[in-house]
């Protein structure tokens, strides 16, 4: 007997259907899965075996062969057994099929209950892509499968329910949809707040500009200045995120197998610190087979580099890619995938090893040949791609000892959204969404300067030596400077205030 059942797989962040064939037939007793298995579905084959057995079910002891197409597409991941069961269930006549298309997502266990499976997002939304009008997904994958409109999720808790379903002996309820999608969240609920920062206003202006506008920032100074709680305060001033936004994060955090069990649905930005000492895979993403990096999984948030020259030199300018065309390609021998990778790069450093280099108290240890080799970690390609150099200094005594408050994350997040609603409005026939994201066409239509800026800026591109890329760089950062000050156009103060954070070892 020959049946027929349809599942899904996934490569890199985008899914395909899978037709999952098994015939039955009069032979020796064995049980082949063709059509490029990994590991886990080849395993599959001891998981199905004990789940129907266990499920009441008969295992057929005749020869069964499970063929995944297309046949060139690489199968991973455990996903294939509850379709695998169904199919067999089907061939040998303990099952109805079901009057319309539907597709099987599922791990079995050997009880023949259904555990919780990675990259349900891409998969269902797939499934609806191809007129699929049925979905059947674990329990504790429903909810985040019914993200998707337009297609019926049925949460299945155990093989024996499924099979009393296809039987008609029982029937499955469907998922209720989620109700409050349009709703992504506060977008602020997380993050030190920034009044408790004691001191260092320019920084706290200059972290208010890279959230506005999504600009790529990296702060400098001795140790115990502030770096750090700075850029963590960062997310308590972001803007929420979009609900188009929110289902793109979900669905990558759904195939890295990050998303939380209690949380269908991705609704604070990302904010990854990776340690210093990640790999070039872990940062970027990769492995035999491809997965998000850390730049992928803080796509539309943050990625934090904190003692950036510490990092793997290799693994920071892989990061030169990705923050111009905001998608990282990888190619291994099996195949290539892009990810999406638009996001903010914030970095921490301190001046030289000791960290004391240029401090007004204490004295450096560092040699002139170390502080300059130690600088030198961080090469000028990368230091070019970054919108904003700012000098944090160490704190003084009154302002640590002070008892007030500073101005409230509440207060700064309102100016940032008030900037980035301007920006939508005005990219809204574009297709991006932050000034950081322009490119040279876009900035010369949305980037009018005054006449005295533009004495200014031709000035400051001679003496600085910018770069092309620094030149755009400046003009994007100036636009989010008058938008925050309400401004149409770009003015002498806008341009001025652009052009102090830019550093003049990075401008040429």
């Amino acid at each position: 007997m020959l049946a027929t059942v349809q599942t899904c797989a996934v490569v890199g962040l985008d899914g395909y259907i899978v037709q999952v064939e098994v015939d039955i037939s009069q032979a020796l007793p064995a049980f082949n899965i063709v059509g490029l298995p990994d590991t886990a579905v080849q395993e599959a084959r001891e998981r199905v075996r004990a789940a129907l057995r266990n499920s009441g079910c008969e295992f057929p002891m005749r020869r069964i062969t499970v063929n995944l197409a297309p046949a060139d597409l690489k199968k991973a991941g455990p996903a294939y057994d509850l379709p695998i069961a169904v199919a067999i269930a089907l061939a040998s006549q303990q099952a109805e099929p079901l009057p319309g298309a539907a597709v099987f997502l599922g791990e079995l266990s050997l009880d023949g209950s259904l555990r919780h499976t990675t990259g349900i997002l891409p998969m269902v939304s797939v499934a609806r892509e191809q007129g699929v009008g049925a979905v059947f997904v674990p329990t504790a994958d429903a909810s985040e499968a019914s993200l998707v409109e337009g297609i019926q999720v049925y949460p299945v808790t155990s093989l024996p329910g499924l099979l009393a379903h296809l039987r008609g002996q029982d029937s499955l309820a469907p998922q209720e949809p989620v109700s409050d999608l349009t709703d992504a969240g506060d977008g602020g609920a997380t993050g030190a707040n920034l009044a408790y920062v004691k001191g260092q206003e320019h920084a706290k202006r200059a972290l208010e500009i890279a959230a506005a506008g999504f600009h790529n920032l990296l702060f400098s100074g001795p140790p115990g200045s502030g770096k750090t709680l700075l850029a963590r305060c960062l997310p308590s001033i972001l803007p929420p995120m979009t609900t188009d936004e929110a289902l793109q994060v979900t669905k990558i955090y759904s195939v890295s197998g990050a998303l939380p069990p209690d949380r269908p649905m991705i609704r604070e930005r990302p904010f990854r610190a990776p340690h210093y000492t990640i790999s070039n895979a872990g940062l970027v993403g990769g492995g035999r087979n491809p997965r998000p990096g850390e730049i992928t999984l803080s796509h539309r948030g943050v990625l934090f580099l904190d003692e950036l020259p510490e990092f793997n030199h290799v693994a920071l300018e892989a990061l030169r890619q990705p923050l111009e065309d905001k998608v990282v390609t990888i190619s291994r021998a099996n195949g290539t995938v892009s990810y999406p990778a638009s996001f903010m790069l914030v970095a921490a450093m301190n001046p030289c090893p000791c960290g004391f280099h240029s401090h007004p108290r204490k004295e450096c240890t560092c040699s002139p040949t170390t502080v300059a080799r130690y600088q030198k970690r961080i090469s000028g390609p990368l230091l070019d791609r970054l919108d904003m150099f700012v000098e944090v200094p160490p704190v003084e005594y009154e302002k640590l000892a002070d008892g007030k408050d500073a101005e409230d994350s509440r207060e700064v997040r309102r100016r940032v959204e008030q900037a980035r609603e301007v920006q939508r409005q005005r990219f809204r026939d574009c297709g991006f969404l932050c000034n950081s994201e322009m490119g040279p066409a876009e900035v010369w239509n949305f980037c009018p300067l005054e006449e005295g800026a533009k004495s200014l800026l031709q000035a400051a591109t001679q003496q600085l030596n910018l770069s092309a890329r620094a030149f755009h760089r400046i003009l994007k950062l100036s636009r989010t400077i008058a938008d925050l000050g309400g401004a149409g156009e770009i003015g002498i103060g806008h341009l001025a205030e652009a052009l102090q954070y830019r550093s003049r070892s990075a401008a040429g």
